[in-house]
């Protein structure tokens, strides 16, 4: 099963910190979003193997867009 981590908010892509194919627990950030002048890290929910990364460095995202996708484990 897959999971999607989303934007929480509207913010920039700072830097994606996971690569496909790299295997995350919950709560290992997986994309770092700025916002006002604020690093916002946003965290893996479940563990898993990153299956795909949607947003890359410098995008702009809004609340509910796709970051990352996480094949469950």
């Amino acid at each position: 099963m897959s999971h999607t981590v989303t934007a929480e908010l509207v913010a920039n892509v700072l830097k994606v910190e996971v690569e496909v194919g790299d295997l995350v627990t919950a709560d290992d950030p997986v994309v770092i979003l700025e916002s006002m002048k604020m690093e916002i890290p946003v965290l893996a929910e479940v563990d898993g193997m990153v299956a795909e990364i949607i947003a890359g460095a410098g995008d702009v995202v809004t609340d509910g867009d796709p970051l990352v996708v996480i094949d469950e484990r």
